[in-house]
Protein backbone atom coordinates (compact mmCIF):
# COMPACT_ATOMS: atom_id res chain seq x y z
CA UNK A 1 0.00 0.00 0.00
CA UNK A 2 1.54 3.79 -1.01
CA UNK A 3 1.30 7.05 0.60
CA UNK A 4 -1.34 7.89 -1.88
CA UNK A 5 -3.69 5.11 -0.83
CA UNK A 6 -3.41 5.92 2.55
CA UNK A 7 -4.30 9.29 2.28
CA UNK A 8 -7.05 8.43 0.06
CA UNK A 9 -8.20 5.87 3.04
CA UNK A 10 -7.88 8.47 5.79
CA UNK A 11 -10.18 11.16 3.73
CA UNK A 12 -12.87 8.42 3.12
CA UNK A 13 -13.01 7.65 6.88
CA UNK A 14 -12.92 11.27 7.85
CA UNK A 15 -15.58 11.95 5.31
CA UNK A 16 -17.80 9.33 6.95
CA UNK A 17 -17.26 10.45 10.41
CA UNK A 18 -17.84 13.96 9.09
CA UNK A 19 -20.98 12.84 7.33
CA UNK A 20 -22.62 10.87 10.27
CA UNK A 21 -21.45 13.66 13.22
CA UNK A 22 -22.97 16.50 10.55
CA UNK A 23 -26.41 14.10 10.33
CA UNK A 24 -26.13 14.27 13.99
CA UNK A 25 -26.45 18.04 14.43
CA UNK A 26 -28.78 18.26 12.15
CA UNK A 27 -31.03 15.87 14.09
CA UNK A 28 -30.62 18.01 17.00
CA UNK A 29 -31.30 21.21 15.11
CA UNK A 30 -34.29 19.51 14.19
CA UNK A 31 -35.48 18.33 17.27
CA UNK A 32 -34.94 21.52 18.80
CA UNK A 33 -37.02 23.10 15.84
CA UNK A 34 -39.80 20.93 15.93
CA UNK A 35 -39.95 21.73 20.19
CA UNK A 36 -39.96 24.90 19.80
CA UNK A 37 -42.90 25.01 16.70
CA UNK A 38 -45.08 22.95 18.88
CA UNK A 39 -44.49 25.15 21.88
CA UNK A 40 -45.05 28.23 20.16
CA UNK A 41 -48.11 27.37 18.53
CA UNK A 42 -49.68 25.71 21.44
CA UNK A 43 -48.77 28.97 23.88
CA UNK A 44 -50.62 31.35 20.66
CA UNK A 45 -53.34 29.40 19.90
CA UNK A 46 -54.45 27.30 22.96
CA UNK A 47 -55.21 29.58 25.76
CA UNK A 48 -57.06 31.97 23.90
CA UNK A 49 -59.00 29.81 21.91
CA UNK A 50 -59.45 26.84 24.74
CA UNK A 51 -58.88 29.00 28.08
CA UNK A 52 -55.42 25.90 28.54
CA UNK A 53 -51.99 27.38 30.26
CA UNK A 54 -49.05 27.45 28.71
CA UNK A 55 -46.82 24.61 28.28
CA UNK A 56 -42.24 24.43 28.27
CA UNK A 57 -40.38 23.40 25.95
CA UNK A 58 -40.45 19.47 27.51
CA UNK A 59 -44.03 19.46 27.75
CA UNK A 60 -44.22 20.26 23.75
CA UNK A 61 -42.06 17.39 23.24
CA UNK A 62 -44.53 15.18 25.60
CA UNK A 63 -46.96 16.00 23.03
CA UNK A 64 -44.74 15.45 19.82
CA UNK A 65 -44.15 11.56 21.57
CA UNK A 66 -47.54 11.54 22.51
CA UNK A 67 -49.13 12.40 19.11
CA UNK A 68 -46.31 10.00 17.70
CA UNK A 69 -47.43 6.99 19.98
CA UNK A 70 -50.89 7.30 19.22
CA UNK A 71 -51.14 8.07 15.50
CA UNK A 72 -47.93 6.42 13.94
CA UNK A 73 -47.98 3.27 16.96
CA UNK A 74 -48.80 0.55 14.47
CA UNK A 75 -46.55 -0.88 11.78
CA UNK A 76 -46.92 -0.21 8.39
CA UNK A 77 -44.21 -2.80 6.78
CA UNK A 78 -47.05 -4.79 5.50
CA UNK A 79 -49.73 -2.84 4.76
CA UNK A 80 -48.71 -2.62 1.22
CA UNK A 81 -49.26 -6.49 0.38
CA UNK A 82 -53.07 -6.32 2.61
CA UNK A 83 -53.82 -3.11 0.77
CA UNK A 84 -53.04 -5.05 -2.41
CA UNK A 85 -55.33 -8.53 -1.44
CA UNK A 86 -58.17 -5.72 -0.32
CA UNK A 87 -58.07 -3.76 -3.71
CA UNK A 88 -58.09 -7.24 -5.41
CA UNK A 89 -60.82 -9.07 -3.32
CA UNK A 90 -63.33 -5.56 -4.17
CA UNK A 91 -62.43 -5.19 -7.10
CA UNK A 92 -63.59 -8.62 -8.49
CA UNK A 93 -66.49 -8.75 -5.85
CA UNK A 94 -67.63 -5.00 -7.51
CA UNK A 95 -65.77 -5.66 -11.06
CA UNK A 96 -66.65 -8.91 -11.90
CA UNK A 97 -64.80 -10.51 -14.98
CA UNK A 98 -67.11 -9.92 -18.29
CA UNK A 99 -65.72 -13.36 -19.16
CA UNK A 100 -67.60 -15.19 -16.15
CA UNK A 101 -70.83 -16.87 -15.67
CA UNK A 102 -73.56 -13.98 -14.52
CA UNK A 103 -76.33 -16.13 -14.51
CA UNK A 104 -76.84 -15.91 -10.92
CA UNK A 105 -77.53 -12.33 -11.56
CA UNK A 106 -80.61 -13.04 -13.67
CA UNK A 107 -84.24 -13.59 -12.48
Amino acid sequence: MNKHENIIEKWGVLRITGMVIGGIVIAAIMGLLLGLFVMILWNWLMPDIFGLTTITFWQAWGLVILTHIFFKSFPHHSSSRHSEQWKEHFKNKFFPDKNTNTDQFTA
